[in-house]
């Protein structure tokens, strides 16, 4: 699922954008752009576009998100006294059928969560007739095009909302409109800030209007005014009679882009209680100069154009990112994954996405080589370890070997029984005492309490034996003397001389037995 091929059904081009989600923070891969046949069946203009869009573009991919195209998409809003998902699933059809002029049978839909409570559930219901559905995936799929998510061209947009909302504003900005200004058809995507999608519809109406108002003012074929749009026409004024006339005819166009418009934010805001504060344009129409000026004036929202990454702009041609938003955020659908992800897909039931199993396939044929790979570095690794072992292991048994002939007069590999033997009553290391005078000066020092008043006078320290003599204030003393001495594991028996009492102090000797526990008694060195 690295390549997500977002493709952008429109009735004039086709567009597509590739992103790679395994390239972190610049995903966008690739743009390409088809115009359409404007001649024939919608169906066959289509396939011929992909067709073309196909031999003219080598488009690797591992995952399709297309919206549908044409007209046929519809959207109701539903609220339902209940927030349980199993409730919902079995009330919806109900309350779709409700809404319908035909059987439901005759449909595929599907619906997202636009707000909910633990009381009451809104839900955003997109509605599709099974024929055209089905007549989509058989075109796609013949070209190896079977997309895993169709969605609704409005609802697309959702994916903005929940990747790029410091863009489209800070919360407390109040609602955001996107609207996508098509050739035949405009889409609407309100929502909020830190909550996402809240509406969505999409209405008949576009460039194509605006075209058939120019041709009419100046008595010119539909090509010629729409060359005439893209390249000379702008909205708002201009210098001379003529830019005013063509500006005229451009307003008339729009008229009807504009009544929906009014009614679709009237209808949110009635329903919300929040009106829409700003408008975001994108589209192929938004491309003409002074529409955001003219939306403002007219419909009293400030409108501006939809910003979009850097990346866009830059693989888009000539000023194409806006035409392209729709395709991008189709793209940046199918990156969501999880709980992120908008529920929102035509592909469930009959027309669920089956595909997955020949990607996994594909994948796991992948995983397989990379398995190997690593099985194969795992085993030189050891092989290589072993080895590096082995001579090690070599040098230490031939650097034992040295040191035992040396010291006992014969060679010994193994370390436990070198070790005995170099600690054996005969071996030369049984001369070498563990502890030596200074150890066990310092271990006397240490261990008279620092709170006696001792003086002495002599003190003989030999490997077996340490003899003391010395003063203090009272017989009481000597005895916490005694017993801090038994407490070191070297001073074996601590035995008290003759005490000399006097009237300020007390004269005595002390003989201290040395012996630890892992070395014999020595003899004495003295």
């Amino acid at each position: 699922m690295a390549r997500i091929l977002g493709l952008d059904l429109g009735s004039h081009r086709l567009k597509a954008v590739v992103l790679d989600s395994s390239r972190g923070a610049q995903p966008l891969e690739a743009y390409f752009s088809v115009a359409r046949p404007k001649e024939g069946d919608p169906w066959d203009t289509l396939r011929a576009a992909l067709t073309t869009l196909l031999e003219q573009h080598s488009i690797q991919r591992d995952q399709v998100v297309v919206s549908l195209p044409g007209p046929s998409a519809a959207t109701h809003t539903f609220t339902l006294p209940f927030s349980d998902a199993k409730r919902l699933e079995a009330a919806l059809p109900f309350e779709v059928e409700g809404q319908l002029p035909f059987e439901l049978s005759e449909i595929v839909y599907d619906y997202q969560l636009t707000a909910q409570t633990p009381v009451k559930s809104e839900l955003l219901v997109g509605i599709v007739r099974r024929d055209e559905l089905a007549t989509l995936l058989q075109i796609l799929g013949e070209l190896q095009l079977d997309p895993r998510i169709v969605t609704h061209p409005a609802l697309a947009y959702q994916s903005l909302w929940l990747t790029a909302q410091q863009e489209l504003g800070a919360e407390g900005d109040g609602p955001c409109a996107i609207v996508d200004l098509g050739h035949e058809r405009t889409h609407v995507a309100i929502g909020l800030p830190q909550t996402g999608l809240v509406s969505a519809r999409t209405f008949a109406g576009g460039g194509r209007e605006l075209t058939k108002a120019l041709a009419q003012e100046l008595q010119v074929s539909l090509p010629e005014a729409n060359h005439w749009k893209e390249q000379q026409a702008v909205l708002g004024g201009g210098d001379g009679a003529d830019s005013e006339r063509i500006s005229g005819a451009l307003v008339r166009g729009l008229q009807p882009i504009l009544r929906e418009l009014r009614a679709t934010f009237q209808a949110h805001s009635a329903r919300t209680h929040a009106p829409v504060a700003r408008i975001l344009l994108c589209g192929g129409t938004s491309r003409l100069p002074g529409i955001t000026e003219q939306l403002t004036r007219d419909l009293g929202i400030p409108t501006e154009l939809l910003p979009l990454p850097e990346e866009l702009e830059s693989l888009a041609p000539d000023g194409e990112a806006l035409a392209a938003a729709q395709a991008y955020a189709l793209a940046l659908r199918g990156k969501l994954t999880g709980a992120r992800a908008p529920r929102f897909n035509f592909r469930r039931g009959a027309y669920a996405f089956r595909g997955h199993l020949d990607y996994l396939r594909v994948r796991a044929l992948r995983l397989g080589l990379y398995a190997a790979a690593l099985v194969s570095l795992f085993i030189i690794f050891g092989m290589a370890r072993n080895s590096v072992l082995s001579h090690r292991e070599a040098a230490v048994d031939a650097q034992l070997c040295k040191l035992t002939q040396s010291l006992l007069g014969r060679c010994e590999k193994n370390y436990d029984r070198a070790l005995n033997l170099l600690k054996g009553k005969d071996s030369p290391s049984a001369a070498v005492p563990k502890v030596s005078a200074v150890n066990l000066l310092a271990e006397l020092s240490q261990r008279i309490p620092p709170d006696i008043k001792v003086t002495f006078d002599q003190i003989l320290v030999d490997p077996d034996r340490v003899s003391l003599r010395g003063t203090t204030d009272s017989s009481k003393q000597i005895d916490r003397i005694t017993q801090a001495l038994k407490a070191f594991r070297c001073f074996k028996d601590v035995q008290v001389g003759k005490l000399d009492k006097t009237k300020d102090h007390v004269n005595f000797s002390l003989d201290v037995q040395v012996e630890c526990p892992d070395q014999a008694p020595q003899a004495n060195a003295g």
